[in-house]
């Protein structure tokens, strides 16, 4: 098990993960990075049934309040080793992943894939230089209640992800404070979006057609393989279909300012 301050790491940190305090039969992937802050670094080398100490330095910042700063120490005995074998690349290969296909088509489809996540790439840098530019020639107060309300919406999309990663509500309930200032800064930002979006869709009379959510409903249900149908009915029983319609024109409002404004390529120091 792992020690802090002669102490087994369980007792420091109860709440941790189990994978901090140590165990047996653990995998670890070497690779730099992984783990613990240059855990793999030092076994590297390390022979079958041979035992070090492996010290980690804990950033100050870290998650884990009782680890931060201080350092930990693990007796580490390596009782095997797997290497990774990569398939030989060939029809029987690509057949494995697009059932019927050739390992040709598998190269098309990659090579498509990835043009279209290029593509979303840029079109999302897009937005963002748009919504930026309209942030900052835009000026107006977020009305309070507004602003309490999607904060309340963007503090519980966070706590969500938060536990999707594996986050115990313990941890999450000692960043409370942190949270709610960044629940709240999405909360101002996005509210502020969709208020300039839609004043402008007012004034180009943008609007949202029929064909407009009937695409979008179609794009959903082949997204989560469903049929349209059931997605339809999914979305009206949630009292959804007037969220998806601002999505849209949100969308369509944003897809009207790219196309008559002048988008400027931005160098790598200026996104810093």
């Amino acid at each position: 098990d792992g020690l802090v301050e002669g102490k087994p790491v369980a007792e420091v940190a109860t709440n941790a993960s189990k994978n901090l305090h140590g165990g047996k039969k653990f995998w670890v992937r070497l690779a730099p990075d992984n783990f613990l802050p240059k855990f793999c670094e030092q076994i590297v080398g390390q022979k079958k049934e041979e035992t070090r100490t492996v010290t980690v330095d804990f950033a100050a910042d870290f998650l884990v309040k009782e680890l931060a700063g201080k350092q930990a120490s693990y007796t580490v005995t390596l009782r095997e080793i797997k290497e990774k074998v990569l398939p030989e690349v060939n029809d029987e290969f690509a057949a494995k992943l697009l059932p019927g296909k050739t390992l040709a088509d598998l190269r098309h489809t990659i090579e498509h894939d990835l043009e279209h996540e290029k593509e979303h790439q840029v079109d999302h840098a897009k937005d963002e230089q748009v919504i930026k530019y309209l942030h900052e020639n835009t000026k107006f107060d977020v009305p309070p209640p507004l602003l309490r309300d999607e904060t309340k919406r963007a503090l519980s999309e966070l706590v969500q992800r938060n536990r999707a990663r594996g986050i115990p509500d313990e941890m999450l309930k000692e960043k409370e404070k942190e949270l709610i200032e960044t629940a709240a800064t999405v909360a101002h930002h996005r509210l502020k979006t969709n208020f300039i979006l839609e004043r402008v869709a007012e004034q180009e009379k943008i609007e949202v057609t029929r064909e407009d959510v009937d695409l979008r409903i179609r794009q959903e249900a082949q997204r989560y393989n469903i049929s349209t149908d059931k997605m339809r009915k999914e979305l009206e029983e949630h009292d959804q279909l007037n969220a998806l319609a601002e999505q849209i024109l949100l969308a369509k409002t944003l897809d009207f300012l790219k196309a008559n404004v002048s988008v400027q390529p931005v160098s790598e120091n200026e996104k810093k």
